[in-house]
């Protein structure tokens, strides 16, 4: 039995650091051109090398989007990029477009090469296609079935790894090959810089009654008739190992580092109880779905493992997220005082309880006793993003432990 790689994103090189931390094997992140998250932070090439660098000091490996469908225009900066990316040696790039494999391979031969679900990889064909190319790994299209999975690891060579999204955002196109947001606002998906407009609202309009909006559904507000639930198989876990997936994707390189944290902890217990045993893993299940339901998420389905979705798998009344707990911030220590360091993300007071969220899996309530500004101030509470202060909580923390409370307190 393969033991699976637990595959998290990462934006920013802060995240990255959560991600390594909080129990990845590798991370994949985007520079700052030529990944399809036009709109996240992504990574400078100085800090691309810095996530490197912790990245293998942790054994944990890296791996460097370059997904998008290339123009002509594009191809010689692809080029560009990969001879500066030849000098930090990621661990792997994702691709998608034949033209930016072929100089991937042309520039980079040491580098593995992925192709990512943007190629819409849905057969054993195409799987064994990009193997004879020189692909090391083939990611999923997400509209595979475990059936389908399991028939292509059966047909496929033993040495060609397959990925699949196991949890995260769905797309509502195919494996996210989206026009509509070139459409509607001239931001083409395709090159990064997707709208996401399936999470809006729409109505019907009949051509004859211009003005005059008709519900899709049920609903007088109208109707988010996009809006997929969030992939979770966090429960399926010897299923995915059984269909021989080698690598279990997390959707999210725009997620904060609470989101990554959490859901990169639970999976990593998650595979590391199954491994151990049948019998654990079942015990657990308990904690795994509370603890990943504590997270932002939007209602969660099993997208089209088990066979092609209902329309249970879709929200049509609202494209908001669930949100359980509000991100405080990450610990960067204690002070000689023994005060907890920490950049503000969300405000919080002196008298409030938090939880400090550590990386083996425990929560430890604590109660907000000081805070105190850079200059040493006593404050009263922390209204401002980014602001750096000590805390005392009375407990020892650690660094890149992360703070947060639930939401009901804010």
């Amino acid at each position: 039995m393969r033991r699976p790689e637990l595959l998290v994103p990462a934006g920013n090189l802060e995240v990255l650091k959560i991600a390594v931390v909080f129990g990845a094997d590798a991370v994949y992140i985007g520079g700052e051109a030529f990944g399809l998250r036009a709109k996240a932070k992504n990574f400078s090439l100085e800090d691309m090398k810095e996530g490197i660098d912790f990245a293998h000091k942790h054994g944990v490996k890296v791996y460097v989007t370059a997904n998008i469908l290339a123009h002509n225009e594009d191809l010689e900066e692809v080029r560009e990029y990969f001879r500066e990316l030849k000098e930090i040696l990621p661990d792997a790039l994702i691709i998608s477009d034949m033209g930016v494999f072929a100089a991937a391979k042309e520039i980079c031969p040491e580098i593995e090469i992925h192709i990512s679900t943007q190629a819409n990889n849905t057969n054993y064909g195409a799987f064994s296609f990009w193997h004879t190319l020189g692909a090391k790994r083939v990611v999923c299209a997400r509209e595979l079935s475990f059936p389908e999975i399991t028939q292509i690891r059966r047909e496929i060579p033993d040495t060609l790894e397959i990925e699949a999204f196991v949890h995260g955002a769905m797309c509502i196109s195919y494996s996210g090959r989206c026009l509509l947001s070139n459409y509607l606002v001239g931001r083409d998906a395709n090159q990064g810089a997707c709208a996401h407009p399936c999470r809006w609202k729409y109505s019907l309009v009949e051509e004859t009654r211009p003005g005059e909006y008709l519900p899709v559904y049920e609903n007088e507000r109208g109707t988010y008739i996009f809006n997929s639930k969030d992939l979770c198989m966090i429960g399926h876990i010897p299923k995915l190992i059984g269909a021989g997936i080698d690598s279990f994707k997390i959707e999210g390189r725009m997620k904060t580092a609470l989101y990554v944290a959490t859901v990169a902890r639970t999976y990593r217990k998650a595979i590391d109880d199954y491994m151990e045993s049948l019998e654990l893993y079942r015990k657990n299940m308990p904690w795994y779905l509370e603890q990943i339901k504590s997270c932002t998420y939007r209602q969660f389905t099993t997208g089209f493992f088990f066979g092609k979705p209902s329309e249970e798998a879709q929200i049509y009344d609202n494209n908001t997220y669930v949100t359980k707990y509000i991100y405080l911030g990450i610990a960067g220590g204690c002070s000689k005082e023994g005060y907890c360091q920490i950049e503000q993300r969300n405000k919080f007071s002196v008298g409030e309880q938090i939880e400090v969220m550590k990386p083996n899996g425990e929560n430890i309530q604590a109660v907000v006793k000081q805070i105190f500004d850079e200059d040493g101030n006593s404050i009263p509470d922390a209204p401002h993003p980014k602001q750096k202060l000590y805390i005392d909580l009375g407990i020892p923390v650690a660094r890149f432990d992360i703070l947060r409370r639930k939401a009901e307190e804010c």
